[in-house]
């Protein structure tokens, strides 16, 4: 049993990323790409220490919730939907319970300062702040599931902020409006005996349909990178039910918060809606990551090989990734992209970024936009390429990084440092007269 079970693991773990599409057929290769998607997604939840993360989420949420809400209610005000809105709010919080109740007086109070003009300004100014600093944190939590380097710039950050801001309170109002539309709609059909069962039905779907289409937007948009739609999509279907149902555990535990309400009185309403929060984003979280491991499972394979690489096929395959793209160039060709070099030479897609951002640290390559409506990233050379030579290339990955340490290289070592340097003018000699074009 003990055997199996260490060589079910090691299936898990190493020997299932090795398999190529052409080892297999297509079915097999299907299934073990849903295997591995669910091992990297739950691996890398883990690893990121997203629970962490859902934490100081929940931090933000709770300084943003009574502004958000107040836009909220302003606009649901002006349309006649208040009374709705506040049954949808307490719906979609689990529930009536006495945090939400504190959360309207929060609201109404806000409401009524802005209303009569008091402390406008710095209503004003903390209601932007508290937007934007949830915003900021969820792009950055996002961008690091999705491993992305570059923020939004800051117009983006304006521009696509408060248009959040606006489109989210346009959208609980046009759904709460749909909502009373499809329940008048359903008292008017009751005699029909095809056509009610169906109607119910709908209703009852519809607060997963905005569950689902909420984490499906939230995982497309808010990364700063390009995410397909179907992957989104896959993961903001499972999000959203696993948030309906915790909500429908929730509401259902609240016969048992009695007793916890007992020993801490009111105070007990707020690290129970705390726990929501935390849950919640959890659940959202999730989602972000299996939407990353469906859309990047590809470029996992030979994961625990690409992560132990030895220093001499590293070397190799900067070597090689070099040699496309100075010969690419010289032929007037369109430039290679990260997944054309990944294919043509069979390097994992891990490793051909982690050399392809290597090469442009080090100035040899640098990023041009090919097709500015896809976004597609190509690699040119940084300089002429009649001078770029092996010797070159491999010096620069040789010097690239710090060398201001306090070891006296200069005296007391400096037999080594002479030896080490001797060495590797030897070793570099003849790849000095080899331009990478040439190979």
């Amino acid at each position: 049993m003990n055997r199996r079970i260490a060589a079910l693991w090691k299936f898990l773990t190493y020997d299932i990323w090795r398999i190529t599409e052409d080892e297999v057929t297509r079915t097999t290769f299907s299934l073990y790409n849903i295997i591995k998607t669910i091992y990297l997604c739950v691996s890398r939840f883990t690893q990121d220490r997203l629970m962490n993360k859902a934490a100081a989420l929940t931090y933000s949420t709770l300084l943003a919730i009574v502004p958000i809400l107040a836009v909220v209610f302003a606009i649901a005000r002006g349309f006649g939907f208040d009374n709705f809105m506040r049954d949808q709010i307490v719906s979609g919080f689990g529930g009536p319970s006495e945090a939400t109740e504190y959360i309207f007086q929060f609201v109404e109070s806000y409401l009524s300062q802005t209303k009569n003009g008091i402390f406008i300004g710095v209503g004003l100014i903390m209601l932007l702040w508290s937007v934007i600093n949830l915003i900021n944190a969820m792009e950055i939590t996002f961008n690091r599931i999705w491993q992305v380097k570059k923020p939004r710039n800051i117009y983006r950050k304006i521009t696509d902020y408060f248009s959040m801001l606006l489109l989210i309170p346009i959208l609980l109002v046009v759904s709460g409006g749909l909502s009373i539309f499809m329940s008048t709609m359903l008292k008017n059909i009751e005699n029909f005996a095809l056509l009610a069962p169906i109607s119910q039905f709908l209703i009852h779907l519809l607060p997963f349909i905005l569950a689902w289409g909420m984490f499906t937007a939230l995982y497309v948009f808010m990364p700063n990178t390009k995410v397909k739609l179907r992957h989104a999509l896959v993961a903001g279907i499972l999000a959203g039910t696993a948030h309906q149902a915790f909500q429908f555990l929730y509401i259902s535990s609240q016969l048992w918060v009695s007793r916890y309400n007992a020993i801490y009185g009111s105070f007990a309403a707020l690290p129970m809606f705390l726990l929501w929060l935390q849950i919640s984003w959890s659940i959202c979280l999730f989602g972000a990551e299996l939407t990353y491991a469906g859309q990047h499972i590809n470029d996992f394979s030979f994961d625990a090989d690409t992560r132990n690489v030895s220093r001499r096929y590293r070397d190799f395959v900067c070597v090689l990734v070099m040699s496309l793209i100075t010969k690419q160039f010289a032929k007037d060709e369109p430039p290679y992209t990260a997944e054309r070099i990944s294919e043509t030479c069979q390097i994992p897609m891990r490793l051909t970024q982690q050399t392809l951002y290597e090469l442009q640290e080090t100035g040899l390559i640098h990023e041009v936009n090919i097709d500015e409506k896809s976004g597609d990233i190509a690699y040119m050379p940084s300089f002429d390429i009649h001078h770029m030579s092996v010797a070159n290339l491999l010096d620069r990955l040789y010097t690239h990084g710090s060398e201001n340490f306090k070891v006296d290289k200069e005296h007391e070592f400096s037999d080594e440092w002479k030896t080490l340097m001797k060495a590797r003018e030897d070793y570099y000699r003849d790849a000095s007269q080899v331009l990478l074009k040439d190979l």
